[in-house]
């Protein structure tokens, strides 16, 4: 396997003690904390390549010792110093002074730290490492928790040359997620190539993804160069990989093992320097237990796991994503629409969103064209329904949540097949029909 470049560290230096939710917020940006305190910094030991950010938080006071600190910025001038000052002020020190006269910025507690973010990647980007290019996690939309892990899981898997399992479900954003893995990876100036396996005629998947020799099979007039080889270098995503024929799978397994590609038609090995990514939205354990999946592929690709969290999960996510798509769609198309009314706003959170992200975009764009107004409804997004009384609407949303959730998960096992989830469900295909309509789930979308 070729070498590829390893990219600097990014590690804050924080003199004092940072809470959960500020180291929770810097590694989803990409950034290590090291918390130390002032006196015990001249044992600290830096990489020359690293990109390194100090930050002096004196919420808890002004330490007793700083001639350490100023000894470790003359040591270290390329090293960047913040500061998190107290509202309420700091005694006079000379030495002190000549610290925040130093700082390239400094924040007042409680600290903002989406604006103390968007500064260190000023300065890592200042520092060169603007030549990553392509769509990284800002792709992925969102400052909930359950997401802030995903970015920090994300940023921590891509520049290890490892295959990575994207889980989720149907429209929880898994290419984005495998394009920013991708951006943010030694390989990013190379290819990457994404297919479904599931779009994949089965008897040209091998063609496909290995590529084949001319005559390898009636229609097969040149030479063709299959996926693998098309992006050697670089990364290959393998989108709902629980639909790879067993063939296939074998195939793949050489890959994986080996790094090389036969044609068909060809007894020859062709080596390949490729990062392989999987998604899937199937539970691979139990089509291995079903016999559909190897198991020895699914370990191979298992060695790193991403999941991706569903969106009704995401909290105030859905608004902002929302807002984020119809920005967009007006920047593109001219609508009357501007924002979303308080109804729409409350229908928005409490929906189930069964068909996630890409469910809420092609509701939001459809609501675009059809709101007469400047404020889109509930009844616009499809999701007005009447409130019962306060009294009965608890057992009522139980009652409709654990229905709609037998459905979906009936649907999901039938594929999807109207016949075979009725069969399943013991009912009639017309009532899968209604149930649909009545929890609002569309085929198209969730197929």
């Amino acid at each position: 396997m070729a070498a590829v470049p390893e990219f600097p560290a990014r590690c804050v230096i924080w003199f004092g003690r940072p809470l959960a939710n500020e180291r929770a917020a810097l590694a989803a940006a990409g950034w290590q904390v090291r918390g130390v305190a002032p006196e015990q910094c001249a044992s600290i030991g830096m990489r020359g390549s690293d990109q390194i950010v100090g930050l002096l938080d004196l919420r808890d006071g002004v330490p007793a010792q700083l001639a350490p600190l100023q000894q470790l910025l003359v040591e270290h001038r390329h090293m960047s110093l913040l500061a998190i000052v107290p509202s309420t002020g700091l005694p006079p020190s000379p030495a002190l002074d000549a610290l925040l006269e130093a700082c390239v910025a400094t924040y007042r507690a409680p600290v903002d730290m989406p604006h103390l973010v968007l500064r260190l990647q000023e300065l890592a980007d200042g520092d060169g490492d603007g030549a990553r290019s392509g769509p990284g996690p800002q792709a992925l939309i969102g400052d909930s928790a359950v997401l802030q892990v995903t970015r920090a899981a994300l940023r921590k898997f891509a520049p290890v040359e490892l295959p990575v399992l994207i889980t989720g479900e149907t429209g929880t954003g898994k290419e984005l997620a495998a394009q920013a893995l991708h951006a943010l990876s030694p390989r990013h100036a190379h290819p990457f190539m994404a297919v479904n396996c599931g779009a994949i005629p089965a008897a040209l998947v091998q063609s496909e993804l290995f590529g084949h020799e001319r005559g390898a099979f009636t229609g097969a007039a040149a030479r063709r160069l299959g996926l693998f080889e098309t992006a050697n270098g670089g990364t290959v995503l393998l989108d709902e990989i629980g639909d790879l024929p067993l063939d296939a799978q074998t195939s793949l397994l050489r890959v994986l093992q080996e790094g090389t590609v036969e044609r068909v038609g060809s007894n020859r090995p062709l080596a390949v320097d490729v990062r392989v990514l999987a998604a899937t939205h199937v539970d691979l354990e139990t089509a291995v237990e079903q016999g559909r999946f190897r198991r020895d592929l699914f370990y191979r690709l298992n060695v790193l796991r991403l999941p991706l969290p569903p969106l009704r999960e995401r909290g105030s996510d859905i608004v902002l994503l929302a807002r984020h798509f119809l920005d967009s769609f007006r920047h593109r198309h001219a609508t009357r629409a501007r924002g979303f009314s308080a109804d729409a706003l409350r229908a928005l959170e409490r929906f189930h969103w069964p068909g996630n992200v890409r469910e809420l975009l092609n509701r939001v764009q459809r609501a675009a064209i059809v709101a007469e107004t400047e404020l889109i409804s509930a009844t616009d997004l499809e999701l007005g329904q009447p409130l019962l009384p306060t009294a009965h609407r608890g057992l009522h949303d139980a009652r409709q949540v654990a229905e709609r959730e037998t459905l979906l998960h009936a649907l999901r096992q039938s594929d999807f097949n109207i016949s075979a989830c009725a069969r399943t469900m013991q009912v009639s295909r017309v009532t899968i029909y209604r149930l649909c309509r009545k929890h609002q789930l569309a085929l198209p979308e969730l197929r």
